[in-house]
């Protein structure tokens, strides 16, 4: 997949050189884990730097349907098949993210291209429900299938 530029605003910290292989971080729910997370944490990936992905601990429901380690191994499973420098935990569910100055690293807000930034994972989500397959194109072909599976596990669970 070619990862298409995003725009991006540093709100504090100064660019570092990340000689030391320190991580940048991302925090979601990825429910799914779609192509828009995917280019947003390449970004970082394809300048050398590995990614922690935090992924919020969040009980299922109509929005969440994915299980906190469901999402977990989607994650680890894309990134595996990729060979892609990743780290991936679980965080307690959160109220906000704050920072104070002179935090020692950087704080970048990024935004994405006009060609990916109206994908959704409620469009996708639907998608699937209505059986319409044009979601296939916005899921990595090496989680698609549990990406079907745990959402339909999950229907039938509630």
């Amino acid at each position: 997949m070619e990862v298409a530029k995003w725009d991006v605003k540093n709100h504090g910290g100064n660019p570092t050189t990340n000689e030391s292989k320190k991580y940048a971080i991302f925090v979601g729910r990825f429910q799914p884990y779609h192509q828009g997370h995917i280019s947003l944490i390449m970004q970082k990936i394809n300048e050398g730097i590995p990614a922690l992905i935090m992924v919020r601990d969040i009980a299922p429901d109509e929005k969440n349907p994915f299980t906190t380690e469901q999402t977990v191994e989607m994650i680890e499973k894309y990134h595996a098949a990729h060979n892609h420098e990743v780290q991936v935990i679980i965080i307690p569910d959160m109220e906000s993210v704050n920072f104070g100055r002179g935090v020692g690293y950087e704080i970048n807000e990024f935004t994405p291209p006009e060609n990916i930034g109206w994908i959704s994972a409620t469009g996708i989500r639907n998608s699937i429900k209505e059986g319409n397959n044009d979601w296939k194109t916005l899921v990595d072909e090496s989680i698609q299938a549990d990406v079907e599976k745990y959402l339909l596990e999950t229907e039938v669970e509630m």
